[in-house]
């Protein structure tokens, strides 16, 4: 179908030579002389663009444009003067014109406006399409290269930033691409992860990365012995991609000055990787130091009830007596401490606030139909997940923590991945319930199907009794037991879940950002 198009100019005839030089380029131009013809043309009509003159008697070209944008708001219009009278751009501007352009105008810049604003989702695609083919058997190199957790942190920078300009693509099959290159990823990565991930606590591993337990003495307390005070925002289930996504929604606010990617400890969930970060310690150390702070998976109580207690606790075993402030919510409202007094909070050395809503979404993802739909593969939780932040309070609350003066860590414990592939596990009913790991005395398993940690000493991992082993789920598995395997298979394929091995899970965000 042709583009169609309406220019509004008193002096349309002078524009002839513009209008033959479009209709060549099979446009179809309607024209108008005053912004009167203009409002009843458009009212009846559908134009893809329209090209608006500034100075015409009558109606003006700025009334023209209020009454036009009354009646089609989405409808782009590009606004032509012979003024640059700074006051004239800033109403246009203001009005929210798609573009701006000085008299004489000459046909080219027409047409690269029209490009711009009419065709630039297509042309935005097929670049896109064009430029991931040549980058994808670059990333296939690098992705069967990879040993070290530095390169694996440069493949996944590179697959969330195609992730996020692919999502924005209207080719299905470049995501039906991106989606397999994804997966080999996270195979090549599960194997890289089972060869060196106990060699991490060894010692002897010189490519070693930052983990979690050792977040808050490297990162977070250097900067607050720097004279700063810290907003420490954790949110639960955050992946890289999830930052990628939101960080143009900060960017008018905060500048950001470190950007890295750290390793969530395995299990990728709360209760360890949580509590190993606020107590830096691993979960092993939290047992046999602090018994009545640890909760075995089989225990029926809350597995990150004591997040305050363990970071008071590293605090106090490396002398540093930090104004602390803790808070940990679900949702934060206007009632909220934190909300209705933050400047006085802020005042705080550090002020740790444990946001859950992402969380939320993944588990209510799985028990609610409504919420599979909304975020029914990865672009639509992204999407989810960027919408939700930009409405949300806790944006509110990040621009107002802006002009405070105070700088803003935001980072997560783990990630959380959407599984697909069903592995069947046995245990007895002790072992633990989650579907990316098990801790147990009788699994049965297939060894070759998952990451084994038969002696979880050496993991740091702390164990129920004298003969306990995990297991961790590799790449998009999920474990299933032989019981009623149909129906859990089915309930549970393409859930968000986490506690395994996975890029998403394990290559997890840490941001520090500078307000403005």
């Amino acid at each position: 179908m042709a583009v169609s198009i309406l220019w509004v100019d008193d002096e349309i005839e002078f524009l002839k030579p513009h209008i033959i030089f479009l209709e060549k380029r099979e446009y179809k131009v309607s024209t108008a002389t005053n912004g009167v013809d203009a409002i009843e043309l458009v009212g009846s009509q559908n134009f893809d663009l329209v090209f608006l003159d500034e100075n015409m008697p009558g109606l003006s070209g700025m009334e023209t444009l209020s009454k036009l944008k009354a009646l089609k708001p989405n409808m782009p219009v590009v606004m032509v003067t012979k003024s640059e009278e700074e006051s004239i751009m800033d109403q246009a501007i203001g009005s929210k014109i798609a573009d701006y352009l000085i008299k004489p105008v000459n046909p080219k810049q027409i047409l690269l406006s029209i490009k711009k604003h009419v065709h630039q989702h297509s042309l935005v695609s097929e670049k896109t399409t064009s430029d991931y083919q040549q980058a994808f058997g670059r990333i296939t190199q690098q992705i069967s290269q990879a040993n070290t957790f530095d390169q694996w942190v440069s493949i996944y920078r590179k697959l969330a930033q195609w992730g996020k300009q692919i999502e924005e693509s209207s080719d299905p099959s470049v995501g039906e691409i991106f989606s397999f290159q994804m997966n080999e990823a996270n195979n090549e990565f599960g194997k890289y992860i089972k060869a060196n991930y106990l060699s991490w606590f060894s010692g002897g591993d010189e490519n070693r990365p930052l983990m979690s337990h050792n977040v808050m003495r490297q990162l977070v307390f250097p900067t607050i012995d720097n004279g700063n005070k810290v907003l420490f925002v954790l949110i639960d289930n955050f992946r890289y991609d999830q930052w990628v996504a939101i960080q143009d929604l900060l960017s008018p606010y905060w500048r950001v000055e470190k950007e890295l990617v750290y390793s969530s400890i395995l299990p990728t969930a709360t209760q360890y990787a949580r509590n190993a970060l606020f107590s830096g310690l691993m979960p092993k150390e939290i047992q046999d130091i602090y018994p009545e702070l640890w909760v075995f998976d089989e225990e029926d109580v809350g597995k990150n009830l004591f997040e305050e207690q363990l970071l008071t606790k590293q605090l106090q075993r490396l002398g540093k007596d930090y104004r602390l402030y803790y808070e940990k919510v679900g949702t934060i409202k206007s009632s909220s401490p934190i909300a209705s007094n933050l400047k006085q909070i802020l005042r705080n050395d550090l002020t740790v606030l444990v946001y859950n809503f992402i969380d939320m979404i993944s588990h209510a993802r799985t028990e609610m139909e409504m919420m599979r739909q909304l975020a029914s593969d990865e672009a639509a939780y992204l999407s989810l997940t960027r919408s939700w932040f930009r409405h949300s309070e806790l944006f509110t609350l990040f621009k107002e923590a802006s002009k405070m003066g105070v700088r803003l860590v935001l980072t997560t414990d783990h990630g959380t991945i959407r599984v697909q592939n069903p592995v069947k596990v046995v245990g007895d009913k002790a072992t633990s319930t989650n579907l990316r790991y098990k801790l147990g005395r009788n699994l049965n398993y297939n060894p070759k199907q998952v990451f084994e940690v038969r002696k979880p000493e050496e993991a740091h991992l702390p164990k129920a009794n004298v003969s306990s082993s995990y297991i961790f789920a590799l790449a998009n598995d999920f474990f299933v037991y032989p019981n009623n395997y149909n129906h859990y298979v089915k309930y549970y394929r393409d859930t968000f879940q986490h506690g395994g091995v996975s890029i998403e899970e394990m290559l997890v965000p840490y941001i520090e950002l500078k307000p403005l």
